[in-house]
């Protein structure tokens, strides 16, 4: 039997290794001149460090086994356990515990976190009607119906909207979640089904050393890549990389792929490994259903930002593995790992080095192609006695596009419309508690304006356009 692998990331390299190792002969095609696809290694200030993923899930057997059948499995090691932190209210603080996935089982767990005001929300999760969930629904959505969505944005949005790159809100529960959903189908409330997950954990552990969740490679995640694709040729697998699928059609035999180059190749089968848009013009003509489907697929555009420092020039190094940063506090990253911290062999390889990097882009909120960054300036206090609207800074460029409510940072400066704060001013899910950072306003404003959650405030939001429009006259 011959297949033929279009695309040679990781997803199309280990379909083709999978394949090799059940006796079938194996065509691997790459339009780029290299093989790996988002996983790579370059090198800053002379260390060789991953360009893209850092890790590897070591609590599934897929990648670990990959990893050792490609020759790895004595370069695996787990980040050192020096813990990470999330950005809050302005200020860095421990990644909180007891929870399952930014979903807490207690309300204690997220004080600190939160204000006084979501945590006693979270408490009134038991006293709501029974839990709910049907065949499925977005874990943002079902967290801030019943807990409020101060939790969703500043916990679940950082931990689950980072590992998937989406919308919190629109995540499938089922798909990301799989035993939480499980659990929610038969507890009448939301913390008792984290804490039903929580005992489940700990049962699975008993008489157990606890494993690490995640592994990294000694060298660099972009290693893996390499080694699959040498394992596949030494297995007689035939790749080709600088190499394009121009088209797909059927055959009596199978299916025929024409590449750039004018070659056609035959095959019994054809796996797609490419994003969805390539695949969707690859089956427009002989799947077009298919085609559409995949058409409609969004991604977030997202890009990291590696930087190294001479320890001998900081005053001080930042304490634990990195840390998250939720969205609403309206920041340009999502996240920050500290390399030489998180990686034994990194901090080994240069003691004389900090590394760090940055992770930018959310799903829906990519920066401009301008490369301006989106530095906001904070609203002011709903209690201040001088109440201008606030606005970004000059090198503000983005505005999330389609959005209502707040359909840019500069409608908040726009007469007989309000801003943000005025908004938030009259939203009781926010209550009164703090003052929120621009993100939380803005975001909060765009989520009542844009679909889900169901219960976002838009009636409030309409109440206080008209209030606020009203004074103006």
């Amino acid at each position: 039997m011959q297949v033929i692998v279009i695309g040679g990331g990781i997803a199309g390299l280990a379909a083709a290794h999978r394949l090799t190792g059940s006796g079938v002969r194996v065509t691997v095609l790459e339009a780029e001149r290299r093989f790996g696809g988002k996983l790579r290694t370059g090198e800053v200030a002379g260390l060789r460090v991953d360009l893209g993923a850092e890790s590897i899930l070591a609590r599934r057997p897929e990648a670990i086994d990959l990893a050792e059948a490609a020759g790895l499995g004595g370069v695996l090691h787990p980040p050192a356990p020096v813990g990470a932190a999330i950005w809050t209210g302005g200020a860095l603080r421990p990644m909180p515990k007891g929870h399952v996935m930014g979903v807490p089982g207690t309300a204690a767990a997220l004080t600190g976190v939160l204000s006084d005001t979501a945590v006693a929300r979270i408490a009134r999760d038991s006293e709501l009607p029974p839990l709910r969930v049907g065949e499925d629904i977005g874990i943002g959505t079902l967290v801030a119906e019943r807990m409020g969505h101060e939790v969703v944005d500043r916990l679940v949005e950082p931990l689950l909207g980072g590992v998937y790159a989406g919308d919190a809100y629109r995540i499938s529960l089922r798909a990301a979640v799989p035993h939480l959903y499980e659990a929610a189908r038969t507890h009448d409330s939301l913390l008792a089904a984290v804490r039903a997950v929580q005992r489940q954990q700990e049962e699975a552990r008993e008489g157990k050393p606890a494993g690490p969740v995640f592994n990294g490679i000694e060298g660099g995640i972009g290693r893996l890549p390499e080694a699959v694709a040498a394992a596949c040729r030494a297995a007689g697998a035939t790749l080709e990389s600088g190499v394009a699928v121009t088209g797909l059609r059927r055959t009596a035999r199978g299916w025929a792929a024409q590449l750039a180059d004018g070659r056609s190749l035959t095959a019994d089968g054809v796996i797609l490994a490419v994003p969805a848009s390539a695949a969707a013009r690859l089956l427009a003509a002989e799947a077009p259903a298919a085609g559409r489907e995949l058409a409609a697929l969004d991604y977030a555009s997202m890009a990291l930002v590696t930087l190294a420092f001479r320890r001998a020039d900081l005053a001080r190094l930042p304490r634990g593995s990195g840390f998250l940063v939720p969205a609403v506090e309206g920041r340009t990253i999502k996240a920050a790992t500290f390399t030489s911290a998180k990686w034994g062999w990194a901090a080994a390889a240069d003691p004389g080095l900090f590394v760090l990097r940055a992770s930018i882009g959310r799903y829906g909120r990519a920066p401009r192609s301008s490369g301006r960054t989106q530095n906001w300036s904070a609203p002011p206090s709903p209690t201040s006695a001088r109440r201008p609207a606030w606005r970004p800074n000059p090198s503000t460029r983005w505005s999330p596009a389609g959005t209502t409510g707040c359909r840019s940072t500069r409608s908040a400066t726009r007469p007989g419309r309000p801003g943000c704060a005025d908004i938030w001013r009259h939203c009781p899910e926010y209550g009164c508690a703090a003052p929120p950072t621009t993100g939380s306003a803005s975001r909060h404003a765009w989520r009542a304006g844009h679909g889900p959650p169901r219960n976002c405030c838009a009636p409030w939001i309409r109440a206080a356009r008209a209030r606020t429009q009203e004074s103006r006259r």
